[in-house]
């Protein structure tokens, strides 16, 4: 029987929406955070992938945001203000600058089990971010 391919086999586009899907409401990660976990991977290929989400995606692309806790601004103003709704609907607080404070609202990041079994890196070292 041939083993079931591991995810970092994948499309790196897939591998960035698999780690994003296991985003809980209610929480955010960063660009960088997502590349970290996907591996081979920069922030910036993160936002490509989350700007070719289409409204019908299960992907909860308006949970990644900047390292500063912001939304990055997009072409389509209608898009970051339907991020910040997205997100104020799950119970997430802007800040008054407009930021969210990531030591509330930070995702600690996929359990090793799930990294593991899907074939990432176990290594921690990407949570200290």
């Amino acid at each position: 029987m041939k083993p079931k391919p591991s995810l970092v086999d994948q499309p790196i586009y897939q591998r960035i929406y698999s780690v994003v899907q296991q985003i809980p409401a209610g929480r955010v990660a960063t660009y960088g955070q997502i590349a970290t976990v996907v591996g081979n991977c920069t922030a910036r290929m993160v936002g490509y992938a989350m700007a070719a989400v289409d409204g019908s995606s299960e992907v909860p692309w308006q949970r990644v945001i900047n390292a500063q806790g912001k939304i990055s601004p997009r072409a389509d103003s209608l898009s970051t203000e339907q991020q910040r709704v997205h997100l104020a609907e799950e119970g997430i607080m802007f800040e008054p600058a407009g930021h969210i404070n990531l030591r509330r609202y930070r995702w600690s990041g996929p359990p090793i089990e799930w990294l593991v079994a899907h074939g990432f890196d176990p290594e921690p070292t990407w949570r200290e971010e």
